[in-house]
């Protein structure tokens, strides 16, 4: 069974641009690592402290095997490192979903006529 780690953050706000650039380290970490990342989301409207991230794999086995490589990787330990010198991660919440068949990564149908 899939399974999408969906991690919620919150941020400070005051420091938007440390989270964008841990971010974007992720971008190249957690694929050599084995994660699909769906991607990191930055709060645009609203709620300004939120950031979230997204990460799927084929099973909590690909998840566990993920996070193993993960800490060995020099690159993966200088980003947690980062995030704990910088602090612009007040809280961390991890939630593990499965997806529902028929329901992501829908496009838009057309709707002229």
């Amino acid at each position: 069974m899939a399974v999408t780690v969906f991690i919620r953050y919150q941020i400070d706000p005051f420091q938007r641009d440390a989270f964008r650039a841990y971010a974007e380290n992720w971008g190249r970490i957690i694929p050599a690592c084995g994660g699909h990342l769906i991607g990191y989301f930055l709060p645009h409207e609203g709620t300004n402290d939120i950031a979230w991230g997204l990460i799927s794999f084929p099973d909590l086995t690909s998840y566990e095997a993920y996070r193993a490589r993960l800490r060995s990787d020099a690159d993966g330990r200088a980003n947690f490192a980062l995030a704990q010198e910088k602090r612009f991660i007040l809280r961390e919440e991890r939630t593990f979903l499965e997806p529902i068949a028929g329901t992501s990564e829908q496009a838009p149908r057309s709707t002229a006529p």
